[in-house]
């Protein structure tokens, strides 16, 4: 009897314990995007184009468990970066790097900023998770009137809910997104949130407008909404600039298939950060040199490096993404007029000559 009392016991505790976590993983969850089939939805979950690369909750483990990560100091003292300018006039296009995948991008009268972190975690709660190893490059304080906001999917280091809503509240932005993230900030209160398909395009003024376009990638904020939002990047085009922002994404067609939709890239925002192990990371995140590859099959002008140095999340070091991004720029006869590491705070204006493409700021 005392033995039954014990199994019982044992049984009933691990039972408590799976239904916390069940209840934990659906709190955290973002509701489910709900509407009709589509090449790259099933009426359940959302697919990339490649299938093949998607890995499991196996291979997860497998490397949380296995992690080998190189060193990260950081400096958490960093003083931010000067004021952007209000605005910039027609025909101008100046972008100012952040932190992460936090770019401001400013042409013909518009502020847009793309997937806003100044939250201290990429997490869902305060005290655990991915911690910024320095400041955002520039206060939010100092940020000018956002127009727009770009978000690529719905992670915590992209959707970052507290920065939206601050946001929200004191700028009033349209913000864009892939399909189901908008219920999402609806529910957190953070208002006037659009969903777009992959492809889809809207107009923000008379000379400039925004597509959603695929990238490599997945969604999910807890544990039971794998794949059940859309993710992807933005292509911006004015009168005189295409800039392209990749968000989060691993290699693939999606490159080529931008290239001939939108023609040569004056700009892309092309990640290098988080690509170790290869072996898990490559479905998701481009190493430094299949950026490179993206540059050149994407015929961009001018790239600029982000999603590295502010968070720790993969096994790379905190200067493995720029040290091999410059071995894989010397390789391919680049150099940093074609693709470029900016600094934290670091504001660039970008011209339309290919021999003077671009124009240091210094205030």
């Amino acid at each position: 009897m005392k033995r039954k009392k014990i199994v019982f016991g044992i049984f009933f505790i691990f039972l408590g314990l799976a239904a916390l976590v069940t209840a934990v993983g659906c709190f955290f969850s973002a509701p489910r995007y709900t509407g009709p089939r589509s090449e790259h939805f099933d009426g359940d979950r959302f697919y990339n184009y490649d299938r093949s690369k998607e890995k499991s909750f196996g291979d997860l483990i497998k490397w949380m468990t296995n992690r080998d990560q190189g060193p990260w100091e950081g400096d958490p003292d960093a003083e931010p970066g000067p004021p952007p300018p209000k605005r910039v006039a027609a025909g101008e296009l100046r972008v100012t790097f952040v932190n992460h995948a936090t770019v401001l991008i400013q042409t013909d009268g518009i502020n847009i900023l793309t997937d806003p972190i100044w939250s201290e975690r990429g997490s869902p709660v305060d005290w655990a998770g991915p911690r910024r190893v320095r400041p955002p490059g520039i206060r939010f304080e100092d940020l000018p009137p956002i127009d727009v906001v770009l978000v690529s999917h719905n992670h915590y280091d992209h959707l970052d809910v507290p920065t939206l809503r601050r946001l929200s509240k004191d700028h009033s932005p349209k913000i864009l997104s892939g399909l189901g993230n908008a219920k999402l900030m609806r529910n957190k209160e953070i208002e006037n949130a659009f969903d777009l398909d992959w492809w889809q395009r809207i107009r923000l003024s008379d000379s400039v407008r925004v597509t959603f376009v695929p990238a490599q990638h997945f969604s999910s904020r807890g544990m039971f909404d794998h794949h059940k939002t859309l993710w992807g990047g933005f292509v911006i085009e004015t009168s005189r600039h295409r800039v392209y922002f990749a968000g989060d994404t691993g290699f693939g067609g999606h490159f080529e298939q931008i290239r001939d939709r939108f023609g040569p890239i004056t700009l892309a925002l092309l990640p290098i950060g988080a690509y170790k192990p290869r072996w898990f990371m490559s479905p998701v995140h481009l190493s430094p040199q299949q950026a490179v590859q993206a540059h050149k099959i994407l015929g961009a002008q001018q790239s600029m490096a982000i999603h590295f140095g502010t968070f720790p999340l993969g096994d790379d070091g905190e200067q493995e993404p720029v040290v091999e991004l410059k071995e894989a720029l010397k390789d391919k006869q680049l150099t940093e007029k074609d693709f470029w590491v900016p600094g934290f705070g670091e504001g660039r204006k970008i011209s339309d000559s290919p021999e003077r493409s671009v124009s240091h700021e210094t205030s």
